[in-house]
């Protein structure tokens, strides 16, 4: 019995590493192949980007060069971008189909638009582009308050008030020493 039980247990661990071998081959292949499908999914992304940001050439073709307030560009990462300035981004919807035109702001994200249609995107960005340059030109005719006129005290000489201290150091030894000298006559 102890025969059947040894030529049992040698013939399981034999077919249990193919087993495991088989499953981790398929696992690598599976893994592989969904690898595949996100970097499939991420240059359908980054191709639809592309494809808005050609759209939005005339848009900033006619932004004055002197205005540096756009930095539009696509960002490839976890998760794709077209940036059209520092704050504001386009990116994929959740389905992956949908632009979504956002801003950060300091109290969280804000979502401008959000469309399935490159069109409406482009108009959204155009009038984001309009507001940020009429905001960049009310930063610029503003004028600075006048700044207060400060009327400074007359400075007292330190000198004096150091002089002070020192003749009232040196009296109050003395009187010390007065009454050290009274208290032992």
């Amino acid at each position: 019995m102890s025969d059947a039980q040894s030529t049992g247990s040698s013939a399981v661990s034999e077919t249990r590493p193919s087993r495991l071998r088989d499953a981790l081959r398929q696992a690598r292949i599976e893994a592989a192949d969904r690898t595949g499908v996100v970097v499939d999914l991420r240059d359908a992304e980054v191709a639809r980007l592309e494809i808005l940001n050609e759209a939005l050439d005339p848009l900033f073709a006619q932004v004055p060069e002197q205005i540096d307030l756009f930095d539009r560009g696509i960002s490839q990462g976890d998760t794709p971008r077209l940036w059209i300035d520092v704050v504001a981004h386009v990116l994929m919807g959740r389905d992956k189909r949908s632009y979504r035109f956002v801003q950060d702001t300091r109290f969280g994200r804000i979502v401008i638009a959000e469309s399935h249609d490159v069109s409406a995107i482009v108009d959204a960005v155009t009038d984001y582009v309009a507001r940020r340059m009429i905001e960049r030109e009310h930063a610029l005719v503003a004028t600075p308050a006048p700044a207060p006129v400060v009327v400074e005290k007359p400075r007292r000489s330190r000198f004096w008030i150091f002089a002070l201290g020192f003749v009232l150091g040196a009296a109050a030894l003395f009187g010390l020493a007065l009454f050290e000298a009274l208290r032992n006559f």
